[in-house]
C-alpha cells in the first residue's frame, strides 16, 4: 500500500539488479554541455535555449538517464510525502479512508506514509518533527487522541488537515460528517419502530465524535418524551469487539432491560450482537441493534447490522486534495459530507 517505500529504494534496487545507471556527468559529456546546463534542463530553467535543451533531452533518452526525483524534491524543500496519522492501523474504519487518500495522492504525484500513534505522545512528536525537518510536506490527522494544542501550533507554519475527527474550536480545516445528526436519525429510527428502552454504547467522551453522537442520542429521546437513563449508557475504555460484549453484560444486569441498543461504532455493535446471541436472545425480536460506520464486517453478522454509513473513501479523497492544496499555498475550507442510515436485519 505504501508506494513511497518503493520510491525510496528504486535506485538501490537497480544497482543491486545490475541495471546500468547513467550519471548526470555522462549526460553532460554526451550532449557537450556542462553538468549545470543538464541540471537546468531537468528543472525546466528558462535560461536554456531550445537548441541546447533538445541536445540534452536526446542525450537523456540515449543514455536512459533517470533524474533523482527524491534529490530534486529535497533541494526544493519538497518530499512529495504526506503523513497520515491514525491511532491504530488495525481499525477497519480507516481502511477505505486510506484507500481514498492514497489514490488521490498518487494521482497528484504524492506518496503517503501511515503513522500509527497508538495514542503515544512520543510517536506523535516524531511525526510532527518529520514535518518540521522537511522530511514530509504535510499531515492528515485522523487521530482523535492527538494533542490538539500541539497540532494547532504546528498548523500555524505547516500544512495540516483533519479527517473524520476534528477540533470544533480550532482553525485547522477538516472533512467529516454531522455526527450529532447521524446519531439522532439512527435513534429516531429505533423509536419509530416502537422501541422505547434504548441503550447507548459510547466511546470515551474526551473524543469529539463520542460527545456529538451522545448529543444526537439524547436529542432523539427527548423529542419523543423518553427519559435519558444513565444506567443505560455504557462508556467503553477501548475500541474493541469485547467492549460491545461487556456492555451487553452490564446492561442486562439492570432490573429493567433495554429493547434496543445504539452503538457509536460497528465494532461495539458487532460485539453486542455476539453477546446477545450467546444469551439465546433474538435480534431484532428481543432487542434491536444499530451501529455506526458501515465497516465491511457489518454485512457479515447474523443478523446483518443496521448502521450509519459514512462516505469513507470520498472522505479520504477530499482530505488528500485539501492537504495538497494547502501545500501549494491555496486556501482550504472545511467540508461536511452527507451520511446515510443503512437499514438491515438487526432492526
Amino acid at each position: 500500500m505504501i508506494t513511497y517505500i518503493l520510491f525510496m529504494y528504486v535506485i538501490d534496487y537497480k544497482k543491486k539488479a545490475g541495471v546500468p545507471m547513467a550519471t548526470i556527468h555522462e549526460v553532460a559529456r554526451h550532449a557537450g554541455v556542462s553538468v549545470a546546463t543538464v541540471s537546468r534542463v531537468i528543472n525546466n530553467n528558462a535560461k536554456v535555449t531550445e537548441q541546447t535543451k533538445d541536445r540534452v533531452d536526446k542525450a537523456i533518452d540515449a543514455l536512459r538517464y533517470e533524474p533523482s526525483a527524491l534529490g530534486r524534491n529535497l533541494r526544493n524543500l519538497e518530499t512529495k510525502l504526506l503523513l497520515v496519522m491514525l491511532p491504530s492501523i488495525s481499525n477497519p474504519f480507516y481502511s477505505e479512508i486510506i484507500n481514498g487518500i492514497e489514490d488521490t495522492a498518487i494521482d497528484k504525484g504524492y506518496h503517503i506514509l501511515l503513522c500509527e500513534t497508538d495514542s503515544n505522545p512520543k510517536r506523535e512528536t516524531i511525526y510532527f518533527n518529520m514535518v518540521r525537518n522537511h522530511l514530509a510536506d504535510g499531515i492528515i490527522s485522523m487521530d482523535p487522541t492527538v494533542n490538539k494544542d500541539r497540532l494547532t501550533e504546528l498548523a500555524t507554519n505547516y500544512p495540516i488537515v483533519q479527517c473524520s475527527e476534528y477540533d470544533e474550536e480550532g482553525a485547522i480545516p477538516y472533512v467529516t460528517i454531522d455526527n450529532e445528526l447521524a446519531a439522532y436519525q439512527a435513534v429516531r429510527h429505533l423509536v419509530k419502530l416502537g422501541r422505547k428502552n434504548i441503550a447507548l454504547i459510547n466511546s470515551d467522551e474526551t473524543f469529539l465524535y463520542a460527545r456529538e453522537r451522545r448529543r444526537g442520542y439524547e436529542k432523539a429521546l427527548q423529542e419523543f418524551g423518553l427519559p435519558v437513563r444513565q444506567e443505560w449508557i455504557y462508556h467503553t475504555a477501548s475500541l474493541e469487539f469485547e467492549s460491545g460484549q461487556q456492555a451487553v453484560r452490564m446492561l442486562f444486569r439492570q432490573d429493567e432491560k433495554p429493547n434496543a441498543i445504539f452503538a457509536v461504532s460497528d465494532i461495539f455493535a458487532i460485539g453486542a450482537l455476539k453477546e446477545i446471541n450467546a444469551k439465546g436472545l433474538s435480534v431484532p425480536q428481543d432487542i434491536a441493534v444499530i451501529g455506526f460506520d458501515k465497516i465491511g464486517f457489518s454485512n457479515m453478522t447474523h443478523p446483518t447490522l443496521t448502521t450509519v454509513a459514512q462516505p469513507r473513501y470520498r472522505m479520504g479523497t477530499i482530505a488528500a486534495g485539501m492537504i495538497i492544496n494547502k501545500i501549494l499555498g491555496n486556501k482550504v475550507e472545511s467540508i461536511m459530507l452527507d451520511h446515510e442510515l443503512t437499514i438491515r436485519e438487526s432492526t
